[in-house]
């Protein structure tokens, strides 16, 4: 009967974890966001100011071949 409990509670937790958002991520890849390219993020980079426009242009170059 004790073990019945154990695994009642551990299947609620679980169900209250997935019902909150957590999801397991096994085999999956983590994802840059919906719908941003490379290029997206280079031209992201590019107006912080984190890579020169030669950089940039080098990314966008080697991107479109």
């Amino acid at each position: 009967m004790m073990g019945f409990g154990l695994i009642f509670l551990s299947l609620i937790a679980g169900a209250i974890a997935y019902a909150s958002g957590w999801r397991p991520s096994w085999g999956q890849r983590a994802s840059n966001g919906p719908g941003r390219s490379a290029l997206d993020i280079a031209r992201e980079r590019y107006a912080r100011g984190e890579i020169t426009r030669e950089q940039y242009e080098e990314i966008r170059a080697e991107l479109s071949r």
